[in-house]
């Protein structure tokens, strides 16, 4: 155990320091300090030191050097036990620092909310970074504070060890100082890499929640991120690890959607999605769609959930259901189910793109952002589609996208009648859609077809029409389109090409 007896306190954020200042007063630390944050303590004790007083200096360069000196350092990296650096460091008169305490500029903050360069680079701290990984290094004699998250666990210490902390204590912080310096420098990194299609892959995520497992119970699994910033929740179990994926795959389907509208997700795919004129017709709409692969889904609204809608929903054992909002008596409803997860989201927020690890390494890409519309499509057979149809081929093309390749959705009426996917083959994945679309009880005829990526042959156009679909829009780029053009002119099929391939996998 080590008697904490000096302390170096340099923070950007004052809220949280007075309470720890308070307790250091009270245990006898003497305290050193710079610029406001040492205003900040003076109210609180005025015996604390300025950091000027021992280095002899003033803060320069308009506040960008105020720490950096030997008398800091030196009093921070200082070793105890070897005599050397205690000869030295009596002979400079230079005291050893016990605690340091510090919360650096808000750079990611800052380049959140300007696109000012000269202000994203002056809150690069300099000082502070230094004082972390200085103090860090040194965990053997020096507790470093890294950020002001870890204020309460600073204080739990002050106050039930009586301001002595163990080896073990000032290990597992140089851990925090070392995680935090490290996320710090990748932020920087990539705002100075932004326009760099090549820049090197820093990703540093702070806030690790451990899941109940992962895919499968004998799987571990962890969350890096902030859940919280997204969503709220206000029921429920814990968010499983595929529960996530469902959110992240509902999510993004939903964002393509203006008018009210419910998708259900299975296994990151829509098993049923609606646009309706109510909350609750587009939940009838879109569990009609495959009733049976709705059970234990993930529901996501892009409207609050209404009671008529609630009292639906209630009908259904469901894993997760997410809403920007809900009505009065909607969550005394749907709270009956006490592990049913009940979301409230937030904010929609994603990454620009998307990192897989793929044999030794990652796989990095730009998310599809890009949804087709009227503009896009191009006519290739001699048939044009009717008004009704084209919005039901955009309605179409949205949820192939987000679903599991090789893909095939087909719809009506701003309604999803079933889809095929993960099929190796395209001709499967709609023979399987048919199929499913049948056994539900829908009639095709008068259906539109969405393709994620081109058909390779004549067969797919020749199942639809004998289905009934007279609508078809895929991407084209097969050698053999013109094949698959014909056979629509043979069976008076309207067919539109896009130009863009929707692949997930």
């Amino acid at each position: 155990m080590k008697k904490i007896r000096t302390a170096l306190i340099s923070v950007y954020y004052k809220t949280g320091i007075d309470q720890i200042v308070t307790l250091l007063k009270a245990q006898g630390v003497q305290i050193y300090s710079t610029g406001g944050t040492y205003d900040f303590i003076h109210k609180l004790d005025p015996t604390v030191k300025t950091v000027e007083s021992l280095t002899s200096y003033p803060s320069i360069l308009g506040g960008r050097v105020k720490t950096l000196h030997p008398k800091v350092f030196g009093g921070i990296l200082g070793r105890t036990g070897l005599e050397s650096d205690q000869r030295e460091m009596a002979q400079y008169e230079i005291p050893s620092f016990d605690l340091v305490i510090v919360d650096l500029y808000p750079f990611e903050e800052t380049v959140a909310s300007t696109d000012d360069a000269s202000a994203i680079i002056e809150k690069i701290d300099i000082g502070g970074i230094s004082l972390i990984r200085a103090g860090a290094k040194n965990f053997n004699d020096v507790l470093i504070v890294p950020s002001r998250k870890h204020y309460e666990e600073l204080i739990q210490l002050l106050e039930t060890q009586g301001g002595e902390t163990s080896l073990d204590d000032r290990r597992r912080f140089a851990c925090y100082a070392f995680a935090e310096s490290s996320h710090y420098d990748s932020a920087i990194y990539r705002w100075f890499a932004r326009d760099d299609e090549h820049r090197e892959l820093r990703i540093c995520e702070s806030g690790a929640t451990t899941l109940r497992y992962g895919e499968n119970p004998h799987q571990k699994g962890v969350f890096y991120g902030d859940l919280d910033a997204l969503f709220e929740k206000l029921h429920g179990k814990e968010l499983s690890y595929n529960n996530l994926l469902d959110l992240e795959a509902g999510l993004t389907l939903i964002r393509e959607f203006d008018t009210p509208t419910f998708a259900i997700l299975k296994h990151n795919n829509p098993c049923g999605i609606a646009c309706r004129q109510t909350v609750r017709e587009a939940y009838m709409a879109a569990l009609a769609g495959d009733p049976v692969s709705a059970f234990g889904g993930v529901l996501v609204c892009n409207r609050p959930i209404d009671l008529d809608a609630a009292e639906e929903i209630n009908k259904l054992f469901i894993e997760v259901i997410i809403a920007p909002g809900y009505e009065p008596g909607v969550l005394d409803l749907l709270f009956t189910k006490k592990n049913r997860v009940v979301l409230r989201l937030k904010e929609d927020q994603y990454n620009g793109f998307t990192v897989k690890t793929a044999l030794n390494g990652y796989l990095v890409e730009d998310r599809d952002l890009h949804t087709e519309s009227i503009d896009d499509f191009n006519v290739v057979t001699k048939a044009a589609p009717s008004r009704a149809e084209v919005k039901d081929m955009i309605f179409a093309n949205k949820v192939v996208k987000h679903s599991r390749s090789n893909a095939i959705t087909l719809a009506k009426d701003q309604q999803l009648l079933a889809s095929g996917i993960g099929q190796t083959s395209r001709v499967d994945a709609l023979r399987q859609a048919i199929e499913k679309a049948r056994s539900f009880g829908f009639d095709l005829h008068g259906a539109v077809l969405a393709s994620d990526a081109f058909f390779p042959f004549d067969d797919c156009v020749k199942l639809a029409h004998e289905a009934g679909i007279t609508a078809i829009v895929q991407p084209g780029g097969s050698v053999r389109d013109q094949e698959s053009i014909d056979c629509c002119d043979q069976y008076d099929i309207c067919m539109v090409f896009t130009g863009y391939r929707h692949f997930k996998h």
